[in-house]
């Protein structure tokens, strides 16, 4: 404009005024005139000109909120390729309530929308709670001037019950709600947790981390579940094989037909203690508080309080009168199953013991579930039976495994998230339960119609234990194989290969799977080490 003559000037500058100051359809009419006027250049140079014009940055016009709210709806992938278009993106795409939401969605469980599920890694994060505490008080023990002196990284673990928290803010606030995923008060997990009840109340500290960073930590060893990336440790020191593993925070228990109990550290992998007082093969283990129950075929069952530098039993529970095969723990009660084919429910409460007959051989399995209402059984008689405790009737009985029922797993929810009604019922019976057996497979029923909706084949000798946690099932057999399913899919992921003798009992925790052998090995496969 500047350029041009004053008369021209002031003759464009008088069509602007007129086209600012005509209605919306005469403005219309103008622009239609100009545009049939146009040669060809022109026309381009308008439509240049507007695909410029028309490009609204819709996540800085909108209302904070509700730019937050399109961004919850992005999965990972998307939402860090958000932050890459302008650093106004950026700062919402990472903002910590889009990530917390992401982080709900997939940590712990498998998401509804995509099917991918993230580890929690709560006892990685325990296990590093529990160094740093002792190291804090080894450091405030030998310090002449006991003054603390607090690491990086205590207590910085997020805990299931904020993963898993019932409600959040449907819409974040125009500050964006910048909550980190240690900012916070302790949920009443973190009240019993080891790091919470050795670490001095002067030490306890939060180190804030980002959900971002929460996701990214796991999602790399999901990848390498994925991936079937994995290191092996392998643990050596019974004398003769390995029949039951058992996993704590930062231990595990090992039974073996050596008639004992070693304890190894969990971070390092090193031999703890050993227990001795069974005269006869150790076939099931159970931690429970500060206390190890332990179970045996010399008919009784041991409590040991192994925190002590000499481990000793404090009581000893004898009824059976044959060997005992199996144990669980749930609250007050304890359930065991034994060759006498009888199980037994020793009730601490009320110091009693209730005995449930049905079974015509060994009983191999036992689950108390729904508070303690519920019990099931599997035997050698191939079947499995559900009992309601309090009464001590036989409710039903499974059937469709023609080899001997060598293992019993309630599932939870978070295995199937496209089902719809897959919740425990309001009598805390679970929808669904699995089993294996020496017939080679593994079945999955539907417990309210009491049908076995799918069978695991994979194996090709008998499977002597289950392991799952909210994401996979682990399964070890007689083939010397541990095997990796996607229970949803009913398709086996990996088989981890290494064994010399047969695979007789298998865990699973986060980022890790043991399995113990009859050759007196217990492996640890560990998939988030790489």
């Amino acid at each position: 404009m500047d350029v041009l003559p004053l008369s021209d000037r002031q003759a464009i500058t008088h069509i602007w005024s007129l086209f600012s100051a005509a209605p919306a359809f005469h403005r219309k009419l103008i622009l239609q005139g100009i545009l049939s006027q146009c040669c060809f250049p022109q026309l381009s140079f308008i439509s240049s000109q507007i695909h410029q014009l028309v490009r609204i940055d819709f996540i800085s016009a909108l209302p904070t909120e509700i730019s937050y709210k399109v961004l919850s709806y992005l999965d990972a992938i998307s939402l860090c390729k958000a932050a890459q278009v302008s650093r106004k993106w950026r700062e919402m795409a990472d903002d910590d309530i889009v990530w917390m939401k992401i982080c709900r969605q997939h940590i712990d469980r498998k998401c509804t929308k995509c099917g991918w599920g993230l580890p929690l890694l709560e006892q990685r994060r325990l296990r590093a709670a529990t160094r740093a505490a002792n190291a804090a008080e080894e450091v405030a023990r030998t310090s002449p001037t006991n003054t603390p002196v607090v690491p990086v990284g205590l207590l910085s673990y997020i805990t299931e019950d904020e993963v898993r928290a019932p409600s959040e803010p449907s819409t974040p606030s125009a500050t964006g709600l910048k909550r980190s995923a240690d900012d916070s008060e302790l949920s009443s997990d973190d009240r019993t947790s080891p790091a919470k009840r050795s670490t001095p109340s002067s030490l306890r500290t939060h180190t804030k981390r980002p959900w971002k960073t929460v996701y990214s930590e796991r999602c790399k060893v999901e990848q390498n579940w994925r991936h079937g990336r994995y290191s092996v440790k392998v643990l050596r020191g019974h004398e003769n094989g390995v029949i039951c593993l058992q996993a704590s925070d930062n231990m595990i228990a090992t039974g073996s037909y050596d008639c004992t109990v070693r304890l190894w550290d969990l971070e390092t992998l090193q031999p703890l203690k050993t227990l001795t007082g069974h005269s006869r093969v150790v076939t099931a283990l159970q931690f429970d508080s500060g206390k190890l129950i332990s179970a045996s075929m010399d008919g009784t069952l041991r409590i040991w309080n192994y925190r002590l530098s000499t481990p000793e039993c404090v009581s000893v529970l004898r009824g059976h009168t044959d060997g005992v095969l199996a144990l669980h723990l749930d609250g007050k009660l304890l359930a065991s199953g034994s060759a006498d084919s009888t199980v037994r429910v020793w009730d601490y409460e009320r110091r009693e013991c209730k005995v449930f007959r049905g079974h015509k051989n060994w009983v191999n399995a036992v689950r108390i579930t729904g508070n303690g209402r519920w019990l099931f059984s599997g035997s050698d008689d191939t079947t499995i039976n559900l009992w309601d405790v309090e009464s001590g009737d036989l409710v039903s009985t499974f059937t469709g495994h023609v080899g001997q029922v060598q293992c019993i797993i309630p599932l939870p929810s978070t295995m199937f998230p496209s089902e719809t009604d897959n919740e425990p019922t309001s009598d805390g019976l679970p929808h669904y339960i699995l089993s294996s057996s020496l017939d080679n497979t593994i079945k999955l029923w539907h417990v309210p119609t009491r049908t076995c909706k799918k069978t695991l084949f994979g194996h090709v000798q008998g499977v002597w234990s289950l392991a799952a946690d909210s994401l996979r099932l682990i399964s070890g057999a007689h083939d010397k194989l541990v095997k990796v399913w996607d229970l949803e899919g009913g398709k086996c992921e990996h088989t981890l290969v290494g064994h010399g003798g047969a695979v007789t009992c298998v865990g699973v925790c986060d980022e890790r799977v043991f399995s113990g052998d009859e050759d007196g090995e217990v492996r640890v496969w560990d998939f988030g080490a790489l």
